[in-house]
């Protein structure tokens, strides 16, 4: 196998930027599952080495945003950024179209995953491919770009401080007339629903989950759980995986008001299409302010 050489700059803050999450951390009927298991449960954030793999399994290879912010790349020239890279989603996507594409992350377990991905790639793609682990509130590639993205809301994982840290960092790498496209949830059509999820999910590689989503609108915040389905569920003997991971949620209104403040301007706003009874996001495309 290929091993592709990956470029570290900044110190990250840990290795995936987030705490090891404790039963207190699981609301609702996910809490309530999880306390029944007692000592077989085995407790994961959803971006450590067992949950970056689950995330993978869920996330990695699924199509949500992608032929809109396609549809965008295509349009700008340059290379691109892509942060919060994960796995690749994206990142392979943009490749495709024939970019140069810097691929930036801070977890290490999702560079492994995006290196084994790379190197089953067709050469001439992964000749193109940068892999950098980097914090995406706080880098320095000494470089810019034509376009920035950064997708699946994952501008939600950021905290108000590490959001202008990111706004700074896109400004110092954009290309003069270059884009940054990000998404994030919409909450005007987001609408009421019920406070928590419960649903199983069977991915392509014949996973199943069940997956638990504890969100009120009013929180500032939605907490997701999966617990394995299948073999290894809970009901089974022996240890059971559980990953979670709470999630800021940023408005759509409130993002554009930060953007505006921090020298950037919205030049389109396209709805995304609905993923579940809740998820009703929207992509952005901005540039710097003349």
């Amino acid at each position: 196998m290929t091993t592709m050489t990956t470029m570290t700059i900044t110190k990250p803050m840990s290795d995936a930027g987030h705490r090891v999450p404790t039963p207190a951390d699981v609301p609702g009927r996910a809490g309530e599952l999880l306390a029944s298991l007692g000592d077989r449960a085995v407790l994961c954030d959803l971006y450590d080495a067992v949950g970056a793999t689950v995330y993978h399994d869920l996330a990695g290879t699924g199509t949500h945003e992608v032929r809109e912010l396609l549809a965008l790349v295509r349009r700008i020239p340059g290379d691109v950024l892509d942060l919060a890279a994960g796995s690749g989603r994206l990142t392979l996507p943009l490749l495709a179209l024939g970019r140069q594409v810097t691929a930036l992350e801070l977890s290490s377990y999702m560079l492994e995953l995006l290196d084994q991905r790379l190197a089953a790639a067709p050469p001439a793609l992964r000749a193109r491919c940068l892999p950098v682990r980097a914090d995406m509130s706080a880098f320095d590639l000494g470089r810019r770009f034509g376009a920035i993205v950064l997708g699946t809301t994952t501008i939600s994982l950021l905290d108000a401080e590490g959001r202008t840290g990111l706004y700074r960092a896109v400004r110092e790498h954009l290309e003069p007339g270059g884009r940054f496209l990000l998404s994030t949830v919409d909450m005007a059509a987001t609408g009421e629903g019920p406070a928590e999820v419960d649903m199983e999910i069977v991915t392509d590689s014949g996973r199943a989950y069940r997956l638990f989503e504890h969100w009120t609108p009013d929180s500032g915040s939605r907490t997701v759980t999966l617990f394995p389905a299948g073999p290894g569920a809970p009901g089974d003997e022996g240890p059971v995986q559980v990953c979670t991971t709470t999630i800021g949620v940023l408005p759509a209104e409130l993002l554009e008001a930060e953007l505006a403040a921090a020298g950037f301007s919205v030049r389109s706003r396209h709805p995304l299409p609905a993923v579940g009874e809740r998820h009703h996001d929207v992509l952005l495309e901005t540039e710097v302010t003349p």
